[in-house]
């Protein structure tokens, strides 16, 4: 099945942990740590069937507080531009859980991620996707069927997915710096 069509079929749960993951494995753009995001996930995965709960908006508003002090990797245009798109993730993540508004997060959140990879991406290849934004194709659409095959039970490796994601792109990150500071 399809990115799109996963997106199309998700519930509310699915719909914010794709959002999450595209965020969280971008969050080493913006120099976050590791549990920056940890309590959005645990108020996914404690989440009962009631998507309305004062949790998620909670947990929200403290991650934007954090998050609003940290800064970026100073370098290229290019990462400028992806820090601005992560940004942007955070900022347009929905108080409010229904589905149509975490639909509309998590397309934005895929599209920025893959934009994010691709501007990073040192091996751009014009006939197909690069590296990174084939892996990142890959784990958007893997965390969308673990959520859809577990319900509940799929935060914990969809967690896992967006982990390994986050340790890939910081090294992306971490590299691009250092070659950015030997050219000053």
């Amino acid at each position: 099945m399809s990115l799109v069509e996963l997106v199309a079929r998700a519930d509310a749960r699915g719909l914010a942990a794709s959002g999450l993951a595209c965020l969280d494995r971008c969050l080493p753009l913006l120099d976050g740590g590791d549990d920056v995001l940890r309590p959005l996930w645990a108020a996914l995965a404690a989440d009962t069937a009631d998507t309305s709960g004062p949790d998620w908006a909670e947990e929200l508003a403290r991650v934007r507080a954090e998050v609003a002090g940290l800064g970026g990797p100073g370098g290229t245009d290019g990462d400028d531009e992806a820090v601005l798109l992560v940004r942007g993730m955070l900022s347009g993540a929905p108080d409010d859980r229904s589905v149509p508004a975490l639909r509309a997060w998590a397309d934005a959140c895929s599209a920025a991620a893959l934009r994010v990879h691709r501007l990073l991406d040192p091996a751009a290849d014009p006939a197909g996707p690069a590296p990174l934004v084939a892996g990142e194709l890959r784990r958007q659409t893997a965390v969308l069927e673990l959520l859809a095959a577990h319900g509940p039970a799929g935060v914990r490796p969809a967690l896992e997915a967006s982990t390994e994601g986050r340790r890939v792109l910081r090294a992306v990150v971490s590299r691009r710096a250092r070659g950015h500071d030997a050219r000053l």
